[in-house]
């Protein structure tokens, strides 16, 4: 992790996933007038997800704006805003709702530096509370980072730490180009030690959260702490699994991924989103073209989300995604030589 040495003298407290976002948030808006808060709910309420909480107050109504409800117009403004020298932070209430905002997200923001060549930057942040596990649905469930990990121009993350959500916020409220922030509802409450003042975690590098020799579980968001879970259950079986946090989907940290398979010989991806044309897709096109392919003693296994919408009803929601015990059955098998 890169870390201002400020930081190291800073203390060490424990803090919720949520806890860290407005933390970042809140040092970002004192430190920088250009920083401001754009969306839904986000003042007085606090946000759908309560993680910008009464930042309103401190920082007044100017600084942490409600918008309209129309995704399209207040990402459009939010564009506008980054274009024009200030640096904003949007939140949608949901990451679904981003597709009715796809046009400002995808042909202006990720476009504009590119098609006036170079001239104008759009220092822009995005925030989508995304994933499944709260029963909230088809249109409210979603996992979309590989959409728009598709599009050139933008850099895609999933922080699946306190200390990974504050720093990559951070990180990228420094970045000059449009930065999209994939935040998994399920991780708002989980805890973890994250250093009180400034620093920052790079938006390029995947983390090696566990060691291991036999089998690499490339994992993201939630997924990267069943992957762990599943990871002592296999240690136990004798298998020994290595996890590594993938952290940025656009780009993704290839060097990290292939040095790993080269030591396990095996690849499983773990990712939550719909399985076919995923990020576990893309990750096991970049094995397959590199030299870790040649270190591979058996197929990859992608473990992706159902080919359906989210259901709603809670046993059927929790097997359209991932699970610890599927994740330990793959890994199981692979290992044995039983695909």
């Amino acid at each position: 992790m890169n870390v201002h040495n400020a930081a190291q003298e800073e203390e060490i407290v424990e803090m919720s996933y949520a806890e860290a976002i407005r933390d970042a948030l809140d040092i970002a808006l004192t430190t920088d007038e250009r920083v401001v808060l754009m969306g839904e709910d986000i003042g007085v309420y606090g946000g759908a997800f309560q993680v910008t909480g009464d930042l309103v107050h401190k920082h007044g109504a100017d600084r942490v704006l409600d918008t309209p409800i129309s995704e399209l117009g207040g990402a459009g403004v939010a564009v506008g805003a980054a274009a024009t020298g200030l640096r904003p932070v949007f939140e949608f209430q949901f990451s679904d709702f981003a597709m009715l905002a796809m046009e400002q997200i995808c042909n202006q923001a990720a476009k504009m530096r590119y098609m006036l060549g170079g001239a104008v930057s759009v220092p822009l942040v995005m925030r989508f509370p995304a994933g499944s596990g709260t029963g909230a649905a088809a249109q409210h469930s979603q996992s979309l980072e590989a959409w728009l990990g598709h599009v050139p121009g933008l850099k895609v993350v999933q922080p699946s730490t306190p200390r990974d959500a504050k720093g990559m916020l951070l990180r990228a409220l420094e970045d000059p180009d449009p930065v999209m922030v994939f935040e998994h509802k399920l991780l708002y409450k989980t805890k973890g030690m994250v250093p009180t003042g400034h620093y920052t975690t790079s938006l390029d590098k995947a983390e090696i959260r566990r060691q291991g020799t036999d089998v690499t579980i490339v994992a993201s968001s939630v997924m990267v702490q069943r992957s762990l879970e599943a990871a002592e259950f296999l240690a136990g079986d004798g298998i020994s699994a290595e996890v590594i946090d993938l952290r940025s989907v656009r780009p993704i940290d290839r060097h990290t991924i292939v040095e790993s398979v080269k030591k396990t010989t095996r690849l499983i991806c773990v990712y939550e989103g719909v399985k076919t044309l995923g990020v576990g897709a893309e990750i096991s096109a970049m094995v397959a073209e590199s030299e870790a392919f040649d270190f591979l003693d058996a197929p990859i296994i992608r473990l992706g989300g159902a080919e359906a919408p989210m259901p709603y009803n809670p046993d059927l929601e929790k097997a359209a995604v991932p699970q610890v015990d599927n994740i330990v059955s793959s890994a199981s098998q692979l290992c044995r030589g039983q695909l």
